[in-house]
């Protein structure tokens, strides 16, 4: 068996974002003044998070974001950071620097509404799902692999002798309990895994777990609102249970989603739509 505890967090604002234009793939944008303000406000917020292993998307508006984050860190070793082309924004083809608007229209004289409508040369939300469990799966095998080759006096910075879900209570404001393993015992992690990744793409990861995982809301969130888009900087975080066998049997806890209360003290608008 490995644990691992995962957290996802959206790029910060664009001036795209702002401006209500979509972005997708093809426009690749840097983070406008708020969205450094925003990464900075996420990188102190996770300052204290010791994490093992940091992937992104290799567009900008997350690699900087990414790399704002890790400056900020005060716990985790120098870590490579990992460019993945597979944590990119669903790509909107012929729809890329246009009005949110304009996708709408496109959409209604289709016959189909957002976010489900393909725009031409565009992906569809099954192929940005397929990136996500591509990728999703990837991890998991990772580190199934990792705990598997190392024992317990090899693990060091990135095994269960020195993380522990009681490191992560920030995510809970100290009051989830269910952090801890079944026992109601502090449970040991193999990884803490940090992915900077977009909005589109991060809704369509966490339909993912819903619909193909049988991952539940834990109570008190709402499916709804929770597989809305994430504000920019929003922070999730899952613990990952994966049991040993001939394939990975990922049980997913949900600690958070899309999180933005460490922009409280921001004049940001935290609602942006665009992706």
């Amino acid at each position: 068996m490995a644990r691992f505890a995962l957290t996802i967090v959206r790029h910060g604002e664009t001036r795209y974002n702002k401006e209500k234009l979509l972005q997708g793939q093809g426009i690749d944008e840097p983070l406008s003044e708020t969205g450094v303000k925003q990464a900075e406000a996420a990188g102190k917020f996770l300052s204290n998070v010791k994490f093992t292993h940091v992937f992104s998307s290799d567009l900008i508006r997350a690699k900087q974001t990414c790399c704002v984050i890790m400056k900020n860190n005060r716990l985790s070793d120098p870590i490579p950071i990992k460019y993945d082309s597979r944590l990119r924004e669903r790509k909107y083809g012929n729809a890329e620097g246009r009005p949110l608007s304009e996708l709408k229209a496109m959409a209604k004289k289709s016959g189909q509404q957002c976010p489900s409508y393909t725009p031409p040369g565009g992906e569809t939300l099954d192929q940005v799902r397929a990136r996500a469990k591509d990728f999703f799966e990837f991890i998991c095998q990772f580190v199934m692999e990792e705990s598997h080759s190392k024992d317990q006096s090899e693990l060091g910075a990135a095994g269960r002798s020195e993380i522990t879900s009681a490191d992560l209570t920030l995510f809970t404001n100290n009051s989830d309990a269910a952090l801890c393993s079944a026992d109601g015992t502090d449970a040991a992690l193999d990884a803490n895994i940090l992915l900077v990744s977009h909005g589109a793409y991060m809704r369509n990861w966490i339909k993912y777990f819903v619909e193909d995982l049988q991952f539940t809301f834990p109570p008190g969130l709402k499916k709804s609102r929770e597989l809305s888009v994430s504000p920019n900087t929003g922070i999730s975080h899952f613990i990952v249970t994966l049991e040993s066998g001939e394939a990975l049997k990922p049980k997913i806890h949900c600690v958070c989603i899309n999180r933005h209360d460490h922009l409280a003290d921001m004049n940001a608008d935290t609602s942006h739509y665009i992706v």
